[in-house]
C-alpha cells in the first residue's frame, strides 16, 4: 500500500513538474511575441538585454541568498576562458530567437526550433567527425521533410525571420557541441548555467541594444504608451524566463529521458495552439500536417537516441563508433536530458 502510494505521489509530481515547465515556457513565448505585435515594442536586443539582467538576478538569489541549489564553483581564469565563450554564443541563441519571433508567428517559429536535433548532428558530423548509427541519421529524415513543408506553406513567411530562427538553431547546437570541449571537468545544471551565463551575457549585449535600439526605445517612450502594464509585461517576461530555466531543473529530476522528450515536443504543440487562439495567425492545413510531422519525427528522434544509450549500457552490446579523445572524457553542461533542448 505505501509503495503505491509512492508511486501515484512520484507520478502526480512528475505531472505537476511537467504542467509547470509548459506554463512557464509557452507564457514567455507568447508574453515576448506580445511585447513585438501588440505593444509595439519592437527591440529585440533590448527585451533579451532585460531577460538576462532577470536571470541573472535570480540565479544570484536562488544560490546565494535562498540557498535552494549549492554553487558549482569555477575558477576565475576558467570563467573568461570557458564560460565566456558561451556566453557569447548563448547570447547569440536568445537573440535571435527573440529576434525570430519580431518577424514570423510563433507557430512557425517553434517548428523551426524543432530543427535542432538534426543541426547538432550534423554539425557534429561536420565538426568532430563523430559518427552516428544509421538509425539516428533516418530518424532526422522525417524532421527535415516536416520543416521544409512547413517553410513552403507558411503563410505569414518572412525571410529574414525565417533566417535568424534557422541560425538560433545552429547556435543552440554550436552551444551543446562547444560545451563538451570548453567546460569538461563542470557539470552543471540549468540553475547553474544561468548564475554564470547571464552576467557575461548582460556584458555583451548592454552596448549594442544601447547603441543600436536606445534611440528608438526613446521614440516609443515618447508616443506615451500604458508605462506601468508595459514595464510590467517586458520585466514580467524576463522573470518568467528564468523560472523556466528553474522549472526545466524539476522537470529532470521528476521525469525520464523518454518523459522529457516526449513532453518537449508536446509543449511545442501547446505552444502553437495558444499562440493561434490568441494572435489568430493563419495556418493552413499543408503547414499543421509539417508541424505534426516534425514534431512526430522529434519524439522518434528522441526514443532512437535513448534506445541507443541503453544498448550501450549492455554489457556485451556492441557500441556505435564515437569520436576517439585525445584527452579526458568531456563532461556535457547539464544533465544529458537536455542534450537537445539546453
Amino acid at each position: 500500500m505505501e509503495e503505491s502510494r509512492l508511486c501515484q505521489w512520484s507520478v502526480i509530481r512528475s505531472v505537476l513538474a511537467i504542467l509547470q515547465w509548459w506554463g512557464f515556457n509557452v507564457t514567455v513565448i507568447i508574453m515576448n511575441k506580445w511585447i513585438f505585435q501588440k505593444m509595439d515594442f519592437k527591440f529585440p536586443l533590448t527585451v533579451s538585454c532585460i531577460h538576462f539582467i532577470c536571470s541573472a538576478i535570480g540565479a544570484y538569489t536562488v544560490i546565494k541568498v535562498l540557498k535552494l541549489k549549492p554553487l558549482i564553483v569555477v575558477d576565475p581564469e576558467d570563467r573568461w576562458r570557458r564560460i565566456f565563450p558561451m556566453s557569447f554564443v548563448f547570447c547569440i541563441n536568445i537573440v535571435l530567437g527573440n529576434v525570430s519571433l519580431r518577424y514570423i508567428p510563433v507557430s512557425f517559429m517553434q517548428t523551426i526550433k524543432s530543427f535542432t536535433p538534426a543541426t547538432t548532428v550534423i554539425l557534429q558530423w561536420l565538426v568532430w567527425s563523430k559518427h552516428f548509427d544509421l538509425r539516428i541519421w533516418a530518424s532526422l529524415i522525417p524532421i527535415v521533410g516536416g520543416i521544409l513543408l512547413t517553410s513552403i506553406t507558411e503563410l505569414s513567411f518572412n525571410m529574414f525571420g525565417f533566417c535568424a530562427a534557422l541560425f538560433g538553431c545552429l547556435a543552440t547546437s554550436t552551444k551543446t557541441i562547444l560545451a563538451e570541449s570548453l567546460l569538461h571537468g563542470y557539470k552543471f545544471d540549468s540553475i547553474n548555467t544561468v548564475y554564470y551565463m547571464a552576467p557575461f551575457a548582460t556584458m555583451i549585449l548592454a552596448l549594442p541594444a544601447l547603441l543600436l535600439e536606445g534611440p528608438g526605445v526613446v521614440a516609443w517612450l515618447q508616443t506615451d504608451p500604458p508605462l506601468l502594464s508595459s514595464f510590467f509585461i517586458i520585466f514580467g517576461s524576463g522573470v518568467l524566463a528564468f523560472c523556466l530555466n528553474f522549472s526545466i531543473f524539476y522537470v529532470i529530476h521528476s521525469t525520464t529521458a523518454v518523459t522529457f522528450n516526449v513532453a518537449g515536443n508536446l509543449k511545442v504543440a501547446v505552444a502553437v495552439t495558444c499562440s493561434w487562439l490568441i494572435f489568430r495567425n493563419p495556418i493552413s492545413m499543408m503547414n499543421a500536417v509539417g508541424c505534426a510531422i516534425t514534431l512526430v519525427g522529434c519524439t522518434f528522434y528522441g526514443y532512437v537516441r535513448h534506445m541507443l544509450s541503453q544498448q550501450k549500457q549492455t554489457p556485451g552490446t556492441p557500441r556505435t563508433p564515437r569520436t576517439p579523445r585525445k584527452s579526458m572524457e568531456f563532461a556535457p553542461l547539464v544533465n544529458d536530458k537536455l542534450e537537445d533542448k539546453v
